[in-house]
């Protein structure tokens, strides 16, 4: 065989390489992208249909993720029973995470400033290509919730808008973190604490939240839950629940609550506040986290509160309806210092990864936060599990 048929064999052989792998795709730890992905697109109320859309060619600052999980979070639950914001045909979907499997040419780091590579296990926060004055390290602390957010957003022709689904499409101009040190399980309940990191730091703000503080955190779903985990962290502990559920408030005890209430033990608003001040060892709150939608729940937290003292009310991540206070005795009479808390800026993304690692270190149950893992193909059951409030974290995990 002479020099130039080798040459022709070589030349063909790396020819049908190159044509394999443009027909196969990308490859990511093994795994062939496919050209079509699988998403879940709520299409009527209370029904999601599974569809499958061709993955769209990514642009130079783009990135393509496949999808291992994401939380069902309360909004999820309120667009499937109301769809309040108006957005069906909607993908769903925000508390997600993933691995990186393809990027485009200019992407190289997140948005902490940490390399990204093939293969790491990333999560978003929000959009902000029309306002590039927010960054990691705002000093203005913008909150983040006028912007857009994977999992809220129109349907478009990328279709691949949501975490319920098995590859999404991040887009330029995205916020994505680098959390490859975290696993599966802290990573789908990054977004939710994030929530309870803001507004423990806006409690913070009014200065009477302190280690030695009495401290109320009143609705025991995931995110009263969370909040307990976030101030037992900080070394506050002196901290009581108040929900209707035995099996929450257990589990509020186990995240860190010292002393628990069941509102359905008591009779009328002044029983309930002597129970809880009874907790107290006879003294009302300094401080309190209303963390339900409930309006009615909102009118009774102030009731437990000392004169002087705080209220963080964060519940009302939607309009959930008016409550009825009395100004003056409620607020003015009592000099009552009170802080409002929607979403987080993406400073505290990064606080909430290290409070993640953190509640595990000192023993925290974080884990089983989540009781209930479903399928893409099973997202509507995932969805009405939600609404049943039969379990604490619902999620949606792909194999």
């Amino acid at each position: 065989m002479d020099q130039n048929n080798i040459e022709t064999i070589v030349r063909q052989v790396l020819e049908s390489l190159q044509d394999g792998s443009a027909a196969a795709g990308p490859k990511s730890a093994g795994r062939e992208i496919p050209k079509t992905a699988h998403v879940a697109v709520l299409t009527a109320l209370e029904h999601f249909d599974v569809k499958e859309y061709p993955i769209p060619p990514l642009g130079d600052g783009d990135i393509l993720v496949r999808v291992e999980g994401c939380g069902v979070c309360g909004t999820d639950a309120h667009e499937f029973k109301r769809d309040p914001f108006g957005l069906i045909p909607v993908a769903l979907g925000h508390e997600g995470t993933g691995e990186i499997v393809a990027m485009g040419k200019n992407v190289k780091k997140d948005s902490a400033g940490k390399d990204l590579h093939i293969g790491d296990k990333v999560v978003t926060c929000m959009i902000f290509k029309d306002n590039p004055d927010i960054t990691m390290y705002d000093l203005n602390r913008q909150n983040v919730g006028g912007a857009d957010v994977y999992g809220l957003l129109p349907d478009d022709q990328i279709h691949l808008n949501g975490w319920f689904s098995d590859y999404i499409f991040i887009r330029e101009g995205s916020t994505v973190f680098n959390v490859s040190d975290l696993d599966l399980d802290s990573r789908m309940l990054i977004e939710p604490a994030a929530v309870l990191v803001h507004a423990v730091e806006r409690a913070k703000s009014t200065g009477i939240l302190r280690f030695n503080s009495r401290v109320v955190v009143q609705g025991c779903g995931p995110i009263g839950l969370l909040c307990i985990a976030v101030l037992r962290t900080m070394g506050i502990e002196n901290i009581v629940a108040v929900d209707g559920n035995p099996g929450r408030l257990e589990f509020a005890r186990r995240m860190g609550a010292e002393r628990s209430v069941n509102f359905a033990d008591y009779q009328g608003i002044e029983a309930l506040t002597a129970g809880l001040e009874a907790q107290f060892d006879g003294h009302p709150a300094d401080f309190g986290f209303q963390c339900t939608g409930n309006p009615k729940a909102h009118s009774n937290i102030y009731k437990f509160i000392r004169s002087g003292g705080g209220l963080c009310e964060l519940g009302f991540f939607i309009n959930g309806g008016d409550a009825t206070i009395n100004p003056h005795l409620d607020i003015c009479s009592k000099e009552l210092t009170i802080v409002g808390s929607w979403v987080y800026t993406l400073r505290d993304y990064g606080t909430t990864f290290d409070f993640l690692k953190r509640a595990k270190a000192i023993g925290l149950p974080i884990d089983e936060l989540i009781t209930d893992r479903y399928p893409l193909a099973k997202i509507n059951e995932a969805l009405k599990k939600n609404l049943e409030m039969t379990g604490l974290k619902i999620c949606m995990v792909n194999e």
